[in-house]
């Protein structure tokens, strides 16, 4: 009985520990994982929120990851001798972690969560809309990463299954060629077109989101990039016709870089930053930051903006992007206005515009500006020892809303990523390549120009292919998107690097002048034209064949002992497989 009383008590103290176990087996919901998150639909949306909030960090688009393709162009040049030494000489050994770490990881960071909700999604029961806009959002941020991945690195690791993160052999991926990758983008942005609403059904809900129309114009960039010209050209055309929703040309070409007209009719796609002072207090500068109280602007200005006015003065618009600018006249006698919101320069034209509120100078007296705290009658240096032109886009210098440049992410003008005017200057180029010039080419073309009081070009001086190309690449396109995001990337695909003529053209739209000064010996923003003879150098004189594309960074290759350097690692030339697949247009002179 003694026995038979004990037993008893073993099973009761069992079942009441068991019944203890029970309860306490709930999930503490500031302790989630992965593992017990994402299944729902309110949930996979946070997800969303939080791949969004990828393309918003410094390696991303908050800083470097934006101005590090600027850099490699031959539209801009550090000035400051210092922080982007090694991407503006395009020779970097592997170790600078701005360039050859940060945007792979940030854009990997993206990768990670897109692979995550497109994980969980097919599991999740919700409407066939809600399904399409989070898997079609996922689809596209992800293409997103690998183009930016591939276009800076060349050939990275492709990761498309999250549940390979959960294995060392699998999680440490060797390395995929360029074509792999840009098939996964050409995949993923494909589903992306057919998911996503247009940036018009969408409404409110579109409004700086992925739309299909933003998938159809990266897919453009994207079969371009490799000359599948024949296959871009459609989409091209589908965008121009309003497949993907309207859009159309700002009347205003600076309304493309302020803060109250984002979103705008021009925008395929842009990053959202919080207008300047209304983010929080703390700076996050690397993806591990949560901070409840963060900025959430953009580093950008920092970069551009004067040294003078109290930017970091790290990068200038070249002389020869200036001078562009100064070849022609609107059709009413004044500058092309692009030149007022591309580069921060005094042009004695100005003082004839007083109290005319144009395109150019939307704010009256141009001369006038609170960021300057009296008129601008020099040229402002873009680095205070070294000389150069400040850049104006993503700046205070025109926006004009606070009197001090504050350095950090504090900025807060989006970042348009891709504008209309993109869609009709690829149409134009596709065109060309099919058929050579046409007036059709030629319409597409002019669009643009009369945005800006241009003259029509005419089609009869354009007597080939060659010449029309050299008209878009190195006229139309610097002076549209001169500064932004995107031009390293076009001297990549048409094959600028690899052909010796071409090569000698960069060097020259790269040629600079260090600490330039006037008779009293000032320091000057030289705006002259700068040949061989007086520069003091070019951004392409040290170009090592190769690092058109930053290295892969070393500790990276340490640790994964599957990934191989890539040619920038290696410095080997990519001329001889570009040539293998792809043509190169010739040097012609323009008339």
């Amino acid at each position: 009985m003694k026995n038979l009383n004990i037993f008893i008590l073993i099973l009761a103290l069992i079942g009441g520990l068991t019944a203890c176990d029970d309860q306490l087996d709930v999930t503490n919901p500031n302790e989630q994982t992965t593992v017990d998150f994402g299944d729902s639909e309110s949930e996979l949306q946070e997800v969303v929120i939080a791949a969004y909030n990828r393309i918003r960090l410094e390696g991303s688009f908050a800083r470097v990851g934006y101005t590090l393709d600027a850099v490699r162009g031959d539209e801009v040049w550090n000035s400051s001798q210092q922080w982007y030494i090694d991407y503006d000489r395009l020779n970097s050994p592997g170790t600078n972690e701005i360039g050859d770490m940060w945007p792979y990881r940030d854009w990997y960071h993206v990768v990670n969560r897109t692979n995550y909700i497109l994980s969980k999604v097919d599991d999740v029961e919700m409407s066939e809309d809600s399904y399409n806009q989070i898997a079609g959002q996922a689809l596209f941020l992800r293409a997103l990463a690998y183009y930016h991945l591939s276009t800076y690195y060349q050939t990275v690791p492709l990761i498309t299954d999250y549940e390979s993160y959960s294995d060392m052999n699998t999680m440490f991926a060797s390395n995929s060629t360029q074509d792999e990758i840009f098939d996964q983008i050409e995949a993923d942005l494909s589903k992306a077109m057919d998911m996503l609403p247009s940036r018009d059904e969408g409404g409110e809900w579109a409004q700086g989101r992925a739309t299909s129309g933003a998938a159809a114009g990266y897919m453009a960039r994207a079969l371009m990039f490799r000359h599948k010209f024949t296959e871009a050209y459609p989409i091209l055309q589908d965008i121009i016709a309003g497949v993907y929703g309207h859009y159309e040309l700002m009347n205003n070409y600076g309304d493309n870089f302020k803060e109250d007209t984002e979103n705008n009719a021009e925008s395929l796609f842009e990053v959202q930053f919080m207008d300047f002072g209304t983010g929080g207090t703390d700076e996050e500068w690397t993806p591990v930051n949560i901070s409840s109280e963060a900025t959430q602007g953009h580093a950008v200005e920092s970069n551009y903006a004067s040294q003078e006015l109290g930017s970091w003065g790290d990068l200038a618009g070249s002389p020869w992007l200036y001078n562009l600018f100064k070849e022609e006249t609107s059709t009413d006698g004044r500058l092309d206005p692009r030149l007022y919101w591309t580069l921060v320069t005094y042009e004695d034209e100005y003082s004839n515009y007083t109290d005319q509120a144009t395109d150019a100078y939307p704010n009256g007296d141009p001369r006038s500006n609170i960021v300057y705290q009296e008129e601008i009658t020099k040229t402002p240096l873009s680095n205070s020892a070294q000389g150069g032109i400040s850049i104006a886009k993503w700046t205070n210098a025109r926006n004009n809303i606070y009197p001090n440049i504050t350095n950090g992410l504090q900025c807060g003008v989006n970042l348009r990523l891709m504008r209309y005017s993109d869609v009709l200057l690829r149409a134009a180029e596709c065109e060309n390549e099919i058929n050579g010039p046409t007036q059709t080419a030629i319409d597409y073309i002019n669009q643009v120009r009369r945005r800006v009081a241009l003259p029509d070009l005419e089609l009869s001086d354009f007597p080939s292919a060659d010449h029309l190309f050299e008209q878009i690449a190195n006229v139309e396109r610097p002076k549209e998107f001169g500064c932004e995001n995107g031009r390293g990337i076009d001297l990549i695909r048409w094959g600028f690097f690899y052909d010796q003529s071409r090569l000698n053209q960069l060097i020259e739209h790269g040629y600079y002048m260090l600490a330039p000064k006037n008779e009293a010996g000032d320091i000057i923003a030289n705006t002259d034209v700068v040949t061989a003879e007086t520069a003091s150098g070019s951004s392409f004189q040290s170009y090592n064949p190769g690092h058109e594309y930053f290295p892969l960074f070393q500790n990276i290759l340490n640790a994964n002992p599957n990934l191989e350097g890539n040619s920038a690692n290696k410095s080997v030339d990519n001329a001889p497989a570009f040539k293998e697949k792809y043509n190169i247009r010739p040097v012609v002179e323009l008339e």
